[in-house]
């Protein structure tokens, strides 16, 4: 009953003597209302994505909302596929006996899970990966950044996080169902065999690698904008500016305070040669601490644009009654300004132009 390589009765070890004891009601829920909510949030994200990629195809910004688009479409297959899981097995009242004799549909659940748990983390490093890249480096972006690049790395990091989700099917190492009887996933209770913890510790390293990926590649990219603002005289982007500057900020708390406690919790079983010290109600906890950044991420990339800050601005305004920022710098909002900003302040072009006036002085 306990052995992993049994076909049919693999991941049912857990089910005599388990552990935790969560409230039926409040269980389900927490899976309606986040499968609701992230559906609802995401399609609302494509749409405005889509309608937005009609306006700027053939522009520098297409990149970004390609993959924008590829990471709300994720997180909206995610919440569609793993919630209807997840309400079948609470209708089904967890008896995965009667439905999962031969561990067909823990094994899609625990695919599924790693899939859409990691493909949504590269999706957004590479994210922050060409934001770097167009801040830092706009003319590379704007000739070597084409349309065809960023599908060919999209389809590189989906078939990479494919790969994660098949590798212990591949290795015939079945997926578990867990304490909570309410999902699967990698073994997570008496891990001692070495196969086992390196899934664990394979997935929160490389959930892990990509947020520090992204919390790197943001820094630069606010560094920089906030460089090319002081440095330039000029009143374009400085919307876009201030717009990307708090959507860098929203996207590193997010990430960071979702993601960690459940990736950290993996990476302790996983190192934890003997029985785990982590209980049933701390992992559900972070798993439903990581679900909600798949809810938060249209919010954070999409909804959270110049649209929603010139309101907040106007709203802090008129609570505090102090000017803060011009309002006319909100006018001019697009990615094209500031990396127009950014490329004449690193083009050579430019520092002639400047040295003219100073040898004209001099003459």
């Amino acid at each position: 009953m306990n052995s992993s390589k049994s076909p049919g009765l693999a991941g049912f070890g857990v089910l005599k003597n388990t552990t935790c004891h969560m409230d039926k009601k409040i269980s389900v829920f927490f899976s309606i209302t986040f499968m609701t909510v992230g559906i609802l949030s995401n399609s609302l994200a494509i749409a405005i994505l889509m309608k937005a990629y009609q306006r700027f195809r053939q522009k520098s910004k297409a990149s970004f909302l390609l993959l924008a688009s590829s990471l709300v479409v994720t997180d909206l297959f995610g919440h569609l596929i793993n919630g209807a899981i997840a309400v079948f097995v609470y209708a089904s009242d967890k008896d995965w006996i009667r439905f999962n004799q031969y561990n067909i549909l823990c094994s899609v659940f625990g695919i599924c899970m790693v899939f859409f748990g990691l493909c949504p983390l590269f999706l957004g490093s590479v994210m922050a990966v060409e934001r770097c890249i167009g801040v830092t480096k706009p003319i590379f972006h704007s000739t070597k950044m084409t349309s065809r690049h960023v599908k060919l790395m999209l389809t590189m990091v989906c078939l990479f996080a494919v790969l994660i989700a098949l590798l212990p099917i591949l290795r015939f190492r079945a997926y578990q169902i867990q304490a909570s009887r309410t999902w699967c996933f990698y073994k997570t209770e008496h891990v001692e065999d070495w196969e086992d913890r390196f899934y664990l510790l394979l997935f929160s390293c490389l959930g892990l690698l990509a947020l520090a990926i992204s919390f790197l590649c943001n820094a630069v990219t606010g560094i920089t904008l906030l460089r090319v603002k002081f440095k330039s005289q000029q009143r374009q982007g400085r919307s876009h500016h201030f717009e990307m500057i708090i959507q860098l900020l929203a996207i590193m708390c997010v990430s960071c305070i979702c993601w960690s406690p459940f990736l950290v919790t993996m990476a302790r079983i996983g190192i934890n040669e003997t029985r785990s010290k982590e209980t049933c109600e701390t992992i559900l906890f972070a798993l439903r601490m990581a679900t909600w950044n798949q809810i938060l991420d249209p919010w954070v990339y999409i909804l959270l644009r110049k649209a929603v800050l010139k309101n907040l601005y106007k709203i802090t305004r008129g609570c505090c009654g102090v000017h803060i920022v011009n309002l006319h710098m909100w006018e001019l909002s697009s990615i094209k300004n500031s990396l127009k900003v950014a490329a004449i302040s690193e083009s050579p072009s430019s520092k002639q132009i400047n040295l003219q006036p100073l040898s004209s002085m001099g003459q």
